[in-house]
């Protein structure tokens, strides 16, 4: 009925991209913050200004990862060097939490102005998930996961979340590494072989890999090439949307 392995006792969520279609916000506000960085910087330097891909590097560099995981990620695919900074970094500070800090900024500011979208068959998902009694948890990179939650008002489907802040206060790695999974299975008190990741990042399905995951679901909100990526980092099986795995689909 839900497309899982028979002895799954939890559900571990993505959140943008997967449930919420927040991935394109963040997307924006990646790009808006790269490219006035990277063209102030050309204007100084003298060298030419080349803008930040929304696709290309979005999905290379900073999909799926903590934000300043990303932002050190795209920077040194440019041979930029910045200093690390702290999180208390004002955004116009040039620095990886500064810039961090700036592209969250914009975040907020594009949630509030635009709202949330959801993407009704994988919340149909969770809901089925829920009714058959098994556990879910939302595990995402992101800083924003309670805003998002209550704005989009599903955060009634989860009984755990680790995320940005989560990881911060921990001190846990971010994706690619599995950290983050795991520690949403241990708060569900269901091992790893017994829980299901889902996930739209390549970052995020190699998590699910190195977990040691029952299985990793790849969700493709891109292209033909973007899933067959996913199934190369890590993703067990493909859907472009969670409702493809109900019974039926």
């Amino acid at each position: 009925m839900l497309g899982l392995p028979d002895k799954t006792q939890a559900c571990l969520f993505d959140l943008d991209g997967v449930l919420t279609n927040t991935a394109a916000v963040h997307a924006a506000a990646w790009k808006q913050m790269f490219d006035s960085f990277l063209h102030d910087r050309a204007e100084r330097t003298g060298q030419p200004f080349v803008p930040f891909a929304p696709v290309k590097d979005y999905g290379a560099y900073v999909d799926g990862k903590k934000r300043e995981d990303g932002t050190r990620s795209f920077l040194q695919s440019r041979d930029i060097d910045l200093p690390e900074g702290t999180p208390e970094d004002p955004p116009e500070k040039e620095t990886i939490r500064g810039l961090g800090n700036r592209k969250n900024a914009l975040v907020l500011r594009l949630i509030k102005e635009q709202g949330v979208e959801v993407f009704t068959g994988s919340v149909q998902y969770v809901r089925k998930v829920r009714e058959a009694g098994l556990k879910t948890a939302v595990v995402s990179s992101s800083a924003n996961t309670v805003q998002v939650l209550e704005t989009a008002s599903i955060t009634d489907l989860f009984d755990a979340r680790v995320d940005g802040v989560v990881a911060a206060e921990r001190n846990l790695p971010g994706k690619p590494a599995p950290d983050m999974f795991l520690a949403g299975a241990q708060e569900l008190a269901v091992p790893a072989a017994r829980a299901v990741v889902f996930e739209d990042a390549l970052a995020g399905v190699e998590a699910g890999r190195a977990g040691g995951f029952g299985l990793v679901v790849g969700v493709n909100r891109v292209d033909d090439e973007h899933a067959a990526a996913l199934a190369v980092h890590g993703a067990n099986v493909v859907v472009s949307d969670l409702s493809e795995l109900l019974e039926g689909k």
